[in-house]
């Protein structure tokens, strides 16, 4: 399997950036180091929860488990796992990225990833406060609308990704 460096490279560019900037202004430069290091410290549950599921799941799951509950033929049940999932992941989306990646190369059809990365807009700790400034009706609309619009945008992202993979064989 060929690796992708574009992590490694990224990491360069960032390092290669703040280096540069720390010549012009220092001050601002260790500012900006210091809140990275910050945030860094605050996902880092959250990133080592992921490389856990990771993990576990190239331990405990083989690619036929996959394919059949996140691949072609996983019907309405995929679906229900993809929206249900992404209401219930918690964290900024960008952590969650390696595990899909990986179910992806695992077999998982891109239009149920799509729709997990939308349904995470559905933010359960937010619901509360969101009933209290807004009513129940507008959270029920809301939800619904947006587990459909996930539901629609991943249909949507697997008929292009089928359309764009046939068209490249």
């Amino acid at each position: 399997m060929k690796k992708n460096k574009s992590g490694l490279v990224m990491l360069g560019i960032v390092v290669v950036l703040y280096a540069v900037l720390f010549f012009f202004n220092a001050d601002k430069t260790l500012t900006a180091l210091k809140e990275s290091l910050g945030v860094l410290k605050m996902i880092i549950p959250i990133l080592v929860l992921v490389l856990i599921l990771t993990a576990l799941l190239n331990t405990f799951i083989d690619e036929k488990s996959i394919s059949r509950h996140l691949g072609d033929e996983s019907g309405l049940k995929g679906w229900l796992l993809a929206l249900i999932g992404g209401i219930l992941s918690h964290g900024p989306g960008y952590v969650w990225y390696p595990m899909l990646q990986n179910l992806r190369e695992r077999g998982a059809k891109d239009g149920l990833i799509g729709a997990f990365i939308y349904a995470r807009a559905v933010k359960i700790p937010w619901i509360p406060l969101m009933i209290a400034y807004f009513g129940w009706t507008f959270i029920v609309v809301y939800t619904v609308y947006v587990v459909l619009g996930a539901w629609v945008q991943g249909v949507l992202l697997g008929k292009y990704m089928n359309c764009n993979r046939k068209k490249g064989s």
